[in-house]
């Protein structure tokens, strides 16, 4: 048996993808599924968070604080909250039509009463915290709905999902998994 010397690798330079936004390189897979289970490496974290949110929800409509949490998680891509809290309105009683819309609410706005639209006005501003801070404009829309105590409960739902969010894709948890 004869064999044939390996032709040796012509070196070439390493070539490289910019990222794109998501942080993968142009035209490779990006693999959903969990990194870790944080909540099981966490236990006290993840306790803490579960009495936050009970605590957050506190004197707010559950229907509007379903929409609430909706609306943040499409906004920040997280489908382990978006299918968790789309299940969680439909057992509070929200229509299959109000949430398809949700995504565009500004353009739907027949279906929301004013106060959600100020509610889910004030969400978009503090996740997104587009200008570092939120509008005067929105800040007061939501103030003139609801009054001090609610208002404060609404900031801390919105900020306690955002945190939630967070969790989720970071670790990058699927959907129907917990």
């Amino acid at each position: 048996m004869t064999t044939t010397p390996a032709t040796p690798a012509t070196p070439t330079a390493p070539t490289t993808t910019p990222a794109s936004a998501s942080g993968t390189a142009e035209g490779a897979a990006h693999r959903h599924g969990p990194r870790l289970h944080w909540a099981k490496l966490a236990p006290d974290v993840y306790k803490a968070m579960i009495a936050l949110d009970a605590a957050a929800k506190q004197g707010l409509d559950p229907t509007l604080v379903e929409l609430v949490k909706i609306r943040a998680s499409q906004l920040n891509h997280c489908a382990f909250c978006i299918d968790m809290h789309i299940k969680d309105a439909r057992e509070a009683g929200e229509t299959e039509q109000r949430i398809y819309l949700l995504n565009a609410w500004e353009e739907a706005t027949g279906h929301y009463t004013d106060k959600e639209q100020a509610a889910l006005a004030l969400t978009e501003a503090i996740t997104l915290l587009t200008d570092g801070f939120v509008p005067d404009a929105v800040y007061d829309r939501a103030a003139g709905h609801f009054g001090d105590t609610e208002l404060a409960q609404l900031i801390a739902l919105i900020t306690t999902i955002n945190a939630w969010n967070r969790f989720g894709v970071a670790t990058r948890m699927a959907p129907g998994q917990a």
